[in-house]
């Protein structure tokens, strides 16, 4: 399959495409959203959205508020779907586990692994697939996400430094293996042995110095409901110190989990991803 453009809509002065393409790493057919800025011909500066549980291509791109300060900065911003969908694919009647909730990592369990290939996709097909179809630049590449997608940014930004120059995230799930969220997704995903768990915790990869010298910029809601059990900031902070990594942790007092408290800060990760690409 081509790139098939879904819908398409001029916004602030850009273009915002809706894409569907065929993927390896899933084996299925992915969606993402894409917007380039002005109109300029490019090749443009670009971050990549990472979203949360339950979400798709399109949360992020009606919600955030962000293409209003990315045609500004002229930077790029594509946000794929967060897991493989459709007849055939596995799934499960909760709401963080298999469609809507791939977790960017690659499964390697039985029933997920035919098609839970989320790292893959990302680093792989999807970078293949918006940088063949659309005039972006893959020496200017960042990443970045909320929630699960925050994981997923700081994640695949620090096992995969030469690909994402910049990172940053939004109330992120700082370390999965300390949270059922995470330690639920990781147990399906990738079996029990923890040890294999450890290469997706960005706890974990940043206090062994896999971000030293790297700057993150992290925003967390002082009143998200999930702040103690599932996100904890403070290990994150704590990992920072001890690995030697450039983090900004701004808690933001009164803002929650949802796109409220990301459209209210996303002028900022926009604005420090293009100062930085």
């Amino acid at each position: 399959m081509a790139l098939e453009i879904i819908q398409q809509h001029k916004v602030h002065g850009g273009t915002l495409s809706y894409v569907r393409h065929a993927s390896q790493a899933t084996g299925t057919p992915m969606r993402f959203s894409v917007f380039i800025p002005g109109e300029a011909k490019g090749p443009h500066p670009y971050a990549i959205w990472l979203s949360g549980l339950t979400c798709t291509e399109d949360n992020f791109t009606t919600k955030a508020g962000a293409y209003g300060h990315a045609a500004q900065a002229g930077l790029a911003i594509v946000a794929p779907d967060t897991s493989p969908r459709g007849e055939g694919v596995a799934d499960d009647p909760a709401y963080d586990l298999g469609q809507g909730a791939g977790f960017y990592v690659d499964a390697t369990q039985p029933p997920w692994a035919p098609h839970f290939s989320m790292e893959t996709y990302v680093t792989a097909d999807l970078l293949s697939a918006v940088e063949d179809g659309f005039p972006l630049d893959p020496a200017r590449r960042g990443i970045f996400g909320h929630s699960m997608g925050g994981h997923g940014a700081l994640t695949l930004a620090l096992r995969h430094p030469e690909l994402f120059r910049t990172v940053s995230a939004f109330a992120p799930i700082a370390s999965p293996t300390r949270c059922p969220w995470g330690r639920k997704a990781f147990a399906a995903y990738l079996g029990p042995n923890e040890t294999a768990w450890a290469e997706h915790d960005a706890v974990l990869l940043i206090a062994q110095g896999r971000a030293r010298g790297r700057s993150i910029l992290v925003d967390q809601g002082g009143a998200d409901n999930f702040l103690a059990e599932q996100l904890k900031p403070d290990l994150l902070e704590a990992a920072a110190k001890e690995g030697g990594a450039d983090l900004t942790l701004r808690m933001q007092d009164g803002y929650d989990h949802s796109y409220f408290f990301i459209s209210s800060f996303i002028g900022d990760h926009v604005a420090w991803h293009a100062a930085r690409l």
